[in-house]
């Protein structure tokens, strides 16, 4: 099923879908109505944040450090992983017909940081009732209303058509942000309002700087006299007013202002005289502020600083700051989304046999072969893993007695410590014997 055509039945999946005439509002995905002024003033829109580098970055390394997460089915009781279930093939193969599973989950992330939410139609086999494809929604297009009974319904308006239908919250995968009434998110960019207008208006002071040539502005004085302003009249019969030191400085701008025009030599005359206005190591500190500015959007979005190529480089502090990266940013969206996925993805006789949807975090271990290394030896001594279970997680085929586990003698079950004590015992006592 194409895109398009999902989004043009998302509404008719309903026992009896409602279609509320003379509701449907006129959204603009490059101007959407959800972004609305916060007490910080206006909220920064996604085209200029992504502009500011170190936000870009966020959103990239968050984006897809969820994308590349394996999926999984796991059967909770057993702890068996279910590889052949209906599910894989969407999760891990294609969400959809034009997205494959790693652009669908990169985009539901870069919605819900950048617009707070992130909607997906669940389209289902009709006889069967399993979930066949996941469709993102525009979240612009999608608004939230509650019925008298407190029962959730999501109002999606068609972006192609207009047309407005509603849908039932089992059909609709929500991915929230940071929530003050836990239905729905505020996006980064608007808790983060204040910062990111800061970043960016540093941005563009540093820009300004440079496109004028490095060089601060100065003043012109002369000790002859310009004249007051006057009115002249135009070939075409209109009059304009004349500011000669309005044309002075039109003039001078028009030569020495620009990147191309940077360290021109200057020609004065009628007694002018140039008087730079020199720029402080104070003002000129870009450097520090810029370190400022990165660290303080980084702590919105959960990010270390070294992975967004900022901070001190050191490869201890690097590795502890990515293993709290992923304890305390990834393992977050983790849970939310496997909860999300379980709930509503599964049938619930499904979830009644235990059965729930998991992303594996360990996949972040292969950037670190030191670290993998000590972990394989750690589970295979203590019998966790077999020889066959870590080539598996390799992409390694099973070998021949690869399925075997082994622990070490130097540890002995609780329940056989009274019986081997009292048999160590019986040898001490022979051995005495003998002496």
């Amino acid at each position: 099923m194409s895109l398009r055509k999902g989004l043009a039945r998302a509404g008719r999946t309903l026992d009896s879908p409602r279609k509320i005439a003379g509701a449907v509002r006129s959204l603009s995905l490059s101007s959407p109505a959800g972004w609305l002024s916060g007490a910080d003033g206006p909220a920064m829109s996604r085209e200029k944040a992504m502009k500011v580098s170190t936000v870009n970055r966020c959103v990239e390394v968050l984006s897809s450090s969820m994308a590349v997460l394996p999926v999984y089915i796991m059967n909770e009781r057993t702890k068996e992983r279910l590889p052949e279930h209906h599910l894989n093939r969407m999760l891990w193969g294609r969400a959809n017909e034009a997205m494959t599973s790693f652009d669908y989950q990169r985009l539901m992330l870069c919605n819900q940081l950048l617009r707070g939410n992130a909607y997906a139609w669940i389209c289902r086999d009709p006889n069967s009732g399993h979930p066949t494809e996941l469709i993102p929604l525009p979240p612009d297009c999608v608004s939230i209303q509650t019925d008298p009974a407190g029962r959730l319904w999501y109002f999606f308006t068609h972006p192609l058509t207009g047309e407005l239908t509603i849908l039932r919250p089992d059909d609709i995968l929500h991915y929230k942000a940071y929530s003050e009434d836990g239905i729905e998110g505020v996006s980064v960019l608007r808790r983060a309002s204040m910062t990111l207008s800061t970043a960016r208006a540093a941005q563009q002071y540093e820009q300004s700087t440079w496109q004028s040539g490095g060089q601060p502005c100065g003043i012109l004085t002369t000790d002859a006299d310009l004249g007051r302003p006057y009115r002249k009249t135009l070939e075409d019969g209109t009059t304009v007013e004349i500011d000669p030191k309005e044309q002075l400085r039109q003039s001078w701008e028009a030569v020495h202002r620009g990147p191309g025009n940077a360290f021109r030599l200057a020609v004065l005359d009628l007694g002018l005289k140039y008087q730079p206005i020199s720029m402080s190591n104070n003002d000129a500190q870009f450097v520090e502020s810029n370190e400022v500015r990165v660290a303080d959007v980084c702590r919105f979005f959960g990010v270390p600083l070294h992975l967004v190529y900022a901070g001190k480089q050191s490869y201890q502090s690097n590795e502890q700051n990515g293993i709290e990266y992923v304890n305390y940013t990834l393992l977050g969206y983790e849970t939310q989304w496997g909860q999300e996925d379980s709930y509503k993805l599964l049938l619930p006789s499904e979830r009644a046999e235990g059965l729930r949807i998991k992303r594996e975090l360990k996949v972040f271990l292969k950037g670190d072969s030191t670290a993998q290394a000590a972990w394989y030896r750690t589970m295979r001594e203590i019998g966790t893993y077999s020889v066959d279970d870590i080539r598996g997680l390799e992409d390694l085929p099973e070998v021949p007695g690869g399925d075997s586990r082994y622990s070490s003698l130097n540890y002995i079950p609780l329940e056989l410590f009274e019986e081997l004590s009292r048999l160590r015992a019986m040898r001490q006592v022979e051995r005495n014997g003998d002496a």
